[in-house]
């Protein structure tokens, strides 16, 4: 297993949206918890204040796993590699954990992104590469065309979406999900089985969701400015779901709530 998934595979920090003190006051509170994995993007723009913030942490840099990902609007050859070393300078370090391409490219040709990803982590700007938002044949198509190999391709993944595709094409691939909306942004909470759940465990409606997504084999991105739940969504590691009620939160599927799609992103591909 890689380092980057060894220090991160189970558990992130999400930052978006946050800026300012807001931010800086989450990645502490965040630091304190235990995490050490932060997941940020160009699109987010609060990239220098992160990097402020991990600086001021008092953490070493070789115990943290940052992830940052490539605005499309910075694809193109004459603007990417410069983007990427802005990114870096933003967040003080020579070179991120994990370096993502945000979304596809429009209309799917994803060819030119790719090479420039690759060349950014041969150029060591980046200890790995993945992407974001892809589809299963995007996936597949990715593999084919690259020699390095991608650690995360970062998805919408919650119980309330059907995401069986993408988990048969991780499969295949070896290219493994990770997930963001990991509490579909609060819907999970309209459904009182989670609430069912929890009580049987004694953990908190959000613990149960995360439990289901990391035993499906996907690690989680989580993001809140509230200590007690940032430590919540930390404590997750010490139990675990049976198979009933796995099974019992797998029905939800069917629901197919997706909380991000091409009305909200222009760059949303045709999802699987």
């Amino acid at each position: 297993m890689s380092l980057y998934f060894e220090r991160s595979y189970q558990r992130a920090f999400g930052t978006f949206p946050l800026r300012g003190e807001e931010l800086r006051t989450a990645v502490r509170d965040a630091i304190a918890t235990g995490y050490r994995a932060f997941d940020t993007a160009q699109m987010y723009g609060n990239e220098a204040e992160l990097g402020e913030a991990l600086a001021d942490s008092g953490v070493g840099r070789d115990e943290l796993c940052i992830t940052t990902k490539v605005h499309p609007d910075n694809f193109g050859e004459d603007r990417f590699m410069r983007s990427v070393e802005a990114s870096l300078d933003a967040l003080r370090v020579d070179r991120v954990d994990a370096l993502l391409l945000h979304w596809p490219m429009p209309g799917g040709d994803n060819r030119g992104p790719l090479e420039l990803l690759q060349q950014a982590r041969r150029r060591g700007l980046a200890a790995h590469i993945g992407v974001s938002n892809f589809t299963a044949g995007m996936m597949r198509e990715a593999v084919a065309r690259l020699d390095e190999p991608l650690v995360a391709n970062q998805v919408e993944f919650h119980p309330l979406l059907d995401q069986s595709v993408l988990l048969r094409a991780a499969a295949e691939t070896g290219v493994p999900l990770s997930s963001f909306c990991s509490v579909a942004r609060g819907e999970v909470f309209r459904y009182p089985v989670f609430g069912e759940i929890a009580a049987e465990y004694g953990r908190t409606p959000a613990q149960i969701v995360l439990r289901w997504i990391l035993q499906k084999g996907v690690p989680i991105t989580t993001m809140s400015t509230k200590p007690q739940n940032i430590r919540a969504n930390f404590e997750v590691m010490d139990f675990v779901l049976s198979s009933i009620d796995m099974a019992r939160i797998d029905a939800l599927a069917a629901t197919n709530h997706r909380c991000v799609d091409s009305s909200k992103v222009p760059w949303a591909p045709d999802w699987d």
